[in-house]
């Protein structure tokens, strides 16, 4: 297949969420190439944060970015192939790639006798220049929520994005406006985790592409806008048995689920705050974690519940799922889909008991008092406590990662902001 193009692009998600990665000409392409391990401790800000997994003391090694021919995807730049490579050193996997983690994490439910099967959804709004070197909504007076066509997308942005996606093979359920004007829902097709993984991590990077080349911006952040609502990244998920069954239904329950979908719910909800880091990786995360959001603030589950941490959706049988929605947009996909299959596979193994159905709003009232933490700070201390999810995810992760995050919250700390020079300066 490569034979049909003039180059490869290689693209893997980072600990940052970044898409990191080499254009190679296909002469040179082989099997794949390499990168300095480095690259897992370096922060937003280019600076390197040295923990023991990124080697910083040992000389900055390789690590290799292998990738199988039978797994190129056609790209979206011309004549460029692109591909996912595995990332190894001295032949072992690199414990701190989210797409390692992620395999790991499949791998053990798979010794389980499941299948995960996955469904992403995926929130984002669209930027102009501001005329003054900076960025703001695009303007879209006749926009609204579940809105299409020119009212909605007068750039034609959206569109050509769907255009595009539907080119090079991300498979797209669905495309609307959300809530709020310059905001889109992107639903991407279920299958299973690894490559609904894949395909939502190459689409964010296409959909932002496409918009800087219009001279737009497209954010996943998760609270872009004071005034406005956050963008989410929700993960739809069930399981399959080994008779290809979906392991959530059982149809001599009186709601559908199973024993076994009660667990994979226990599970999320008993690890609910320590992985909230790994879900809400930034400072800008916890802007959007607030009551009456509608993005998975306290720890509990309902029917059909858009207030709800754990919402489950009517469909039964084969249609059954649960659609976590605590994620924030600019997570990494394949951190996120592993957070949430390993909390759940800890309430499988470990027996955990399944709070009640949520009885109250959820809005500003709930019957839990279990809450996301409120700052990453507070994230990443309950990610380190929670030493049973950390040993199944990836310790070795895990260390990197809480390194580079409190250095960025540690910038924050020291950081004078635009809202404190708006609030103080004319007085004081």
């Amino acid at each position: 297949m490569l034979a049909d193009y003039d180059r490869l692009r290689l693209l893997w998600p980072d600990h940052l969420g970044l898409a990191r990665g080499k254009y190679l000409p296909k002469e040179r392409a082989e099997r794949g190439t390499a990168h300095t391990i480095n690259l897992f401790a370096l922060g937003f800000d280019r600076v390197i944060y040295p923990h023991e997994g990124a080697m910083y003391l040992e000389g900055l090694p390789d690590i290799d970015a292998e990738f199988d021919p039978d797994e190129l995807r056609p790209g979206w730049e011309e004549r460029t192939a692109v591909a996912i490579p595995h990332l190894t050193r001295l032949g072992e996997p690199v414990r701190m790639a989210p797409r390692n983690v992620l395999i790991d994490a499949i791998d053990a439910w798979d010794k389980l006798g499941y299948t995960p099967m996955v469904g992403i959804e995926l929130e984002a709004f669209l930027f102009e220049p501001d005329g003054d070197d900076g960025w703001r909504p695009v303007s879209t007076p006749g926009a609204f929520v579940y809105g299409t066509g020119m009212a909605v997308d007068p750039t034609g942005t959206v569109d050509e994005i769907m255009a595009t996606a539907r080119t090079v093979g991300f498979p797209l359920e669905s495309v609307h406006s959300e809530f709020d004007n310059g905001q889109f829902e992107f639903t991407l097709t279920y299958t299973d985790a690894l490559r609904a993984s894949d395909d939502a991590f190459l689409f964010k990077v296409m959909a932002q592409e496409i918009a800087a080349r219009r001279g737009y911006l497209f954010t996943f952040m998760g609270k872009p806008i004071n005034d406005r609502g956050g963008s989410g990244l929700h993960v739809n998920l069930s399981f399959n048995d080994a008779a290809g069954e979906n392991a959530l239904y059982d149809d001599s329950a009186d709601d559908g689920l199973s024993d076994f979908c009660r667990s994979v719910m226990a599970g999320m909800l008993h690890h609910h705050v320590g992985m909230t880091a790994l879900l809400c990786p930034t400072v800008n995360a916890y802007k959007r974690l607030q009551p009456a959001s509608l993005c998975g603030y306290w720890a509990n589950w309902g029917y059909d519940h858009r207030g709800v941490t754990i919402r489950v959706p009517p469909a039964r049988h084969q249609g059954t799922r649960l659609e976590h929605r605590v994620g924030d947009g600019a997570t990494t996909p394949h951190q996120a889909v592993a957070a949430v299959l390993t909390a759940a596979r800890l309430g499988l193994e470990n027996n955990y008991e399944l709070s009640p159905v949520e009885s109250l709003d959820s809005m500003e009232n709930s019957s839990t008092d279990v809450v996301v933490p409120s700052s990453l700070k507070e994230a990443l201390d309950a990610l380190e406590a929670d030493d049973v999810l950390v040993k199944a995810f990836s310790t070795e992760f895990v260390d990197g990662f809480v390194t580079v995050k409190r250095a960025e919250w540690s910038r924050y700390e020291t950081h004078t902001t635009d809202w404190e020079m708006n609030e103080y300066l004319p007085f004081l």
